[in-house]
């Protein structure tokens, strides 16, 4: 477990937020501000399969090696905690994963296991890998069709599109496709039989779950 010194996801990510505040211009802050409030406006956050429910299957290439990874087989083992996340470049995902880093061993105490899912390119996921030093496998969802089979896939809107190529992030070129398609942030945990116990999305990639709360159903 980790240290009661250590902060909530939550915690860190606010400081994130805060520190983003102070160096970026208004006029670029509303612009995000902006795309999340019309992607909250959706409802997409209702979307993502509720408790009780059945999740469906998959089967994705893992980053280090390219083999398939089929929820089927990982099942067999444990629960599974799923983590959808947006891409290597968002340093709230980035907070997030290693936060599950931290607590991969107490997962697999469990007896559950843990796949962090991105529409990331083979490639850009074994980067993400490498830097952050992560022990879980890291799948590749290409144009984040399974993400859209849970319901939390979404295009970016052009002003978006605007600012991220603005500052040089190039989504197009980490996943590998002219689609602009991203999943919500979203983190569930799914029963040995196929069952949703646990799942949250943010339309707002400010803000995640704490894992201390998901863990909480295994």
């Amino acid at each position: 477990m980790p240290s009661s010194a250590t902060p909530r996801l939550q915690d860190q990510l606010d400081t994130i937020t805060a520190q983003t505040r102070g160096l970026v211009q208004p006029e670029r802050l509303a612009i995000t501000d902006t795309a999340v409030q019309e992607l909250l406006a959706t409802g997409i956050e209702s979307r993502i399969p509720s408790v009780g429910t059945q999740a469906p299957e998959f089967a994705l290439p893992d980053a280090i090696n390219g083999k398939t990874v089929r929820s089927s087989d990982l099942l067999a083992v444990g629960p599974l905690v799923v983590n959808f996340f947006r891409g290597r470049w968002d340093p709230y995902c980035m907070t997030e994963l290693e936060a599950w880093q931290k607590l991969y061993p107490t997962v697999r105490e469990r007896g559950a296991l843990l796949v962090a899912i991105s529409p990331q390119s083979q490639r850009q996921n074994d980067f993400t890998v490498q830097q952050h030093n992560l022990t879980f496998p890291i799948l590749s969802d290409a144009g984040a069709r399974l993400a859209e089979q849970f319901g939390i896939t979404y295009a970016v809107p052009e002003p978006m599109q605007r600012h991220y190529r603005s500052i040089l992030v190039n989504i197009p070129f980490i996943n590998g496709d002219e689609s602009w398609r991203l999943p919500l942030p979203a983190t569930l945990v799914i029963s040995q039989a196929g069952k949703i116990l646990f799942s949250e999305a943010h339309a707002d990639h400010r803000v995640r779950p704490d894992p201390m709360d998901v863990l909480g159903v295994l």
